[in-house]
């Protein structure tokens, strides 16, 4: 895809009561002030983004379906489904970009049904644990990614 580089960002399940829930795990925090960052490091580096949240696994795969040759890159944050959904790693495999996983906590240091991922054999690559910094640096990695192309 010629021109400007253009990311999606999908975030799955609850990630919309972020600053309410968990905040000692998820950071205090909203997914807007999450999104507000990340629009800015996107201006530094003079990407495009488009952002979605949904609690529908069938709205997340639509999206992931719609963007493919529309976006060169897919950040997500799979969030539960992360864990659990086939149908959403198989939507992100056909994407023909890159995907980079994220996540705000880190999974292999929590509950043990969190530590398998579904999605990070199809990334490029995944950065977990840094709370609102995980979109940051996928972001950031993605500019340098290129950079060395």
């Amino acid at each position: 895809m010629a021109g400007k580089t253009k990311i999606l960002v999908v975030n799955g399940p609850n990630l919309n009561m972020l600053g309410m829930r968990e905040p000692e795990t998820y950071g205090a925090l909203t997914l807007d002030a999450i999104e507000a960052k990340c629009r800015a490091q996107c201006d530094r580096h003079g990407f495009e983004m488009s952002w979605m949240q949904s609690n529908s696994e069938a709205v997340l795969i639509d999206t992931i379906q719609k963007g493919c040759g529309q976006y060169d890159w897919i950040i997500v944050n799979g969030a539960g489904l992360t864990h659990t959904s086939v149908a959403l790693r198989d939507a992100l495999a056909l994407f023909p970009g890159q995907v980079v996983e994220v996540h705000l906590s880190n999974i292999h240091a929590r509950e043990t049904f969190r530590h398998t991922s579904l999605i990070t054999a199809i990334a490029k690559g995944a950065i977990i644990g840094f709370g609102a910094a995980s979109y940051i640096a996928a972001i950031t990695a993605i500019a340098e990614t290129q950079e060395e192309a």
